[in-house]
């Protein structure tokens, strides 16, 4: 995705409701798929890129379709291109300053924190882990300075906590670094 791209995500709970919504979103418009698949525990999820327009006309057809099986959705405008490759896999750093955790209980919501986070400090993605073999939950971690860490964190967490569906949040500063080198 190129600079000033949209993301947008629908999380659904039923795996069969999934396919029927990923085949509306990809059939609304010019998007590009960046995830779609099952997840834990049992949901399914459809996450694209693309032009403003584009992403909010599938993700809106999406909802439409998915109806009450919608556990949560969003589409963010000119996302920091910094959060497709840490969806992508863990990036290795030669070096953690202070480590910050934003845990949430959607998948939606915790690249909504990834996005606010990055925008609003400077900082630098470790991953983005999105629900598989961690229960449906997701979680952002990053590195920086730990004024820069404490300020994204605290950003970040808002956005999610705003939802009702913060887990926890957590900052670290000289974190040990054996602590970050597997992730589930």
């Amino acid at each position: 995705m190129n600079k000033g791209s949209a993301i947008g995500i629908v999380e659904t709970s039923s795996i069969a409701k999934g396919f029927e919504i990923a085949d509306a979103i990809m059939k609304a418009a010019n998007v590009e798929i960046v995830l779609n698949r099952t997840v834990c525990p049992g949901k399914y999820v459809v996450l694209v890129g693309g032009d403003v327009d584009a992403v909010q006309a599938s993700v809106d057809a999406g909802v439409e379709v998915g109806a009450h099986t919608v556990v949560d959705h969003f589409v963010i405008a000119n996302v920091h291109p910094a959060v497709f490759p840490a969806i992508s896999g863990v990036t290795h750093l030669p070096e953690l300053k202070a480590l910050g955790v934003i845990e949430a209980f959607s998948m939606a919501s915790v690249i909504e924190a990834a996005d606010a986070a990055v925008k609003a400090a400077p900082i630098e993605f470790v991953n983005i882990h999105l629900a598989m073999a961690i229960g449906g939950k997701g979680f952002v971690s990053f590195t920086g300075d730990v004024a820069a860490v404490e300020e994204a964190v605290e950003v970040g967490a808002a956005v999610v906590e705003k939802r009702g569906l913060l887990v926890e949040r957590v900052v670290i500063p000289r974190p040990r670094p054996e602590i970050v080198r597997e992730f589930v």
